[in-house]
């Protein structure tokens, strides 16, 4: 069988990540990494093809966009226009729609797929969220974030000026609400208070109570665990206190390469559009013989 051809777009701590998802699976072949810097080359990626452009590359079929969310619209439109099939963890939830959208007009035209927000959340725990629904018709889910690393929100906070690193913790306070804990080490000269006013009116960070601390060394603290509960309390038909759970503790960036390079196996089965995950059906994500999976699983 045909391997699918995927390149990751970025290395940073997800496209790390995604590379080993990519290199242990048996239906998959690694074609490139697509990287800013290529005259470091680390030493994981010595027998690796690491490029500064997807042009120098061929026949790829799926890209993994590794990159931070709002890089995501620009190079996915643009992958998508040379009829590459997209990837990506997009994660500002009130955008997903409007992305999904967007990208979809192009991803059609030039006969791709773009599997947006593919992600543990948004991604795999939208799919839970969606089940529980399609159980409980009638009721309140409640998604509870962490203690841990939130990707997104530090990603946002080091694209700061001045910001030389940083680290954001999301802290649950129960019923979906979250306290948001953010270290920042600053370059030398910036001044903390103005840095700190740019963090709570960032977007990430405004609709949430939300900490900001000056420290030494960010690395002394890092620590890329996370974990999710979601709780849903609701209606089957007539019948009341139906009560559903979902917990799990992961490494962050590892569960989100896993889930992309799950999504790039489902890229090359569907039709020419733009999903989000709630959109595919789950076996088109797993390796094998559907039929296979089917007699396995249901």
């Amino acid at each position: 069988m045909k391997k699918i051809r995927v390149a990751i777009v970025g290395y940073g701590n997800v496209g790390q990540a995604a590379m080993q998802a990519v290199l242990s699976s048996s239906d998959m072949e690694l074609v490139g990494i697509v990287r800013r810097n290529v005259q470091h080359i680390p030493h994981e990626l010595k027998n690796c093809n690491v490029v500064g452009s997807i042009d120098a590359l061929s026949d790829v079929d799926v890209a993994l966009l590794c990159v931070p969310t709002r890089e995501v619209p620009r190079q996915a439109a643009a992958l998508l226009e040379k009829g590459i099939s997209t990837v990506d963890s997009y994660d500002i939830h009130t955008g997903i729609c409007s992305l999904r959208n967007e990208l979809m007009s192009i991803a059609c035209e030039h006969g791709a797929v773009s599997i947006v927000s593919a992600g543990w959340d948004p991604g795999s725990d939208s799919v839970v969220r969606c089940l529980m629904n399609a159980l409980t018709p009638s009721g309140i889910t409640y998604t509870d974030f962490g203690p841990g690393r939130s990707m997104g929100h530090t990603v946002a906070v080091r694209a700061i000026e001045g910001v030389e690193d940083a680290l954001s913790l999301t802290i649950p306070l129960g019923t979906g609400l979250h306290r948001r804990m953010v270290y920042v080490q600053l370059k030398q000269g910036y001044d903390f208070e103005a840095v700190r006013e740019q963090i709570l009116q960032d977007d990430y960070f405004r609709h949430d109570e939300t900490h900001v601390q000056q420290v030494g060394s960010v690395a002394e603290l890092n620590n890329v665990a996370h974990s999710v509960n979601i709780v849903r309390n609701g209606v089957s038909g007539t019948t009341h206190n139906q009560q559903l759970a979902f917990r799990m503790s992961i490494n962050n960036p590892a569960l989100t390469g896993q889930v992309m390079v799950s999504c790039a196996r489902a890229a090359v089965r569907l039709q020419p559009g733009a999903y989000t995950m709630i959109e595919i059906p789950p076996v088109c994500l797993l390796p094998g013989d559907v039929e296979q999976n089917i007699r396995a699983l249901v």
